[in-house]
C-alpha cells in the first residue's frame, strides 16, 4: 500500500468517526465542532485528487463562514436539550430504515462497474502550467452551464421560500409605504395660514 493509500484512508476513517459524532453528540457545540473536523478531512480528500481549489473552497466557505455561522447560534440561542430529546426513540424504525436505503444505495453506486476503484483510476499527472481553477471553470460553463443554471434556480426559489416563511405581517410595526411617499402632495403637507405680524 503507498503513501497515497494511507492518508486517503485515515481521511476517510476521520470523516466516517467525526460524521457519527455530529449525530450523537449531547452537545451541539461539539457536534458543530465534529462537523468542522468532518470539512477539514474532506479538504484533505481533495487535496489527494488534485482539486485544490475545491478543498480551499470546502475549507473556506464552510468552515471559515457557514460552521462559525453555527457556532455563534448553537451558542448564542438557549437550546433546551431535554425538549428536543423528546420523542426520540419513537423515531428510531423510520430513521434505520431510511439509514438501510442510503447504506444499500451507497453499495451499489460504489460497487457498480462505472464508480469502482478499476472504473475510476488515478488522475493523470498535471502538465507544467495547469491550473484547476482554469479547468473547473471552463467545464462548469461549457458543458455543465444547464445544470449550473437549473442549481442557483433551486438555490433562488429556496431563498424566496425562507424569506416568504420567515415574513410575519405584525399590526404595531410601524413602517413606510414608499408609494404613498412618492404620491404625497404639498397641500396634503403644508398649509399656509395669514397672521398678524406682532411687534416689539
Amino acid at each position: 500500500m503507498d503513501f497515497q493509500s494511507v492518508v486517503f484512508y485515515f481521511f476517510s476513517t476521520v470523516i466516517v468517526l467525526a460524521a457519527l459524532r455530529v449525530i450523537t453528540a449531547r452537545n451541539p457545540v461539539h457536534a458543530a465542532l465534529f462537523l468542522v473536523l468532518a470539512f477539514f478531512s474532506a479538504g484533505g480528500i481533495w487535496m489527494l485528487l488534485r482539486a485544490e481549489f475545491l478543498a480551499i473552497a470546502l475549507v473556506m466557505v464552510y468552515v471559515g463562514a457557514v460552521m462559525v455561522l453555527f457556532l455563534f447560534v448553537v451558542m448564542m440561542l438557549d437550546i433546551n436539550l431535554e425538549r428536543i430529546r423528546q420523542g426520540f426513540w419513537s423515531y428510531l424504525p423510520i430513521g434505520a430504515v431510511v439509514g438501510l436505503l442510503m447504506i444499500a444505495e451507497m453499495a451499489i453506486v460504489l460497487g457498480g462497474k462505472y464508480f469502482g476503484l478499476d472504473g475510476m483510476p488515478a488522475p493523470a499527472e498535471a502538465e507544467p502550467g495547469y491550473s484547476n481553477t482554469k479547468e473547473l471553470g471552463r467545464l462548469l460553463y461549457t458543458e455543465y452551464v444547464y445544470p449550473f443554471e437549473l442549481a442557483s434556480i433551486v438555490l433562488l426559489v429556496a431563498m424566496i421560500a425562507a424569506v416568504a416563511l420567515t415574513l410575519r405581517k405584525r399590526k404595531n410595526v410601524k413602517k413606510v409605504d414608499p408609494a404613498a411617499q412618492v404620491a404625497v402632495k404639498r397641500d396634503d403637507r403644508v398649509r399656509i395660514v395669514s397672521m398678524r405680524a406682532e411687534k416689539d
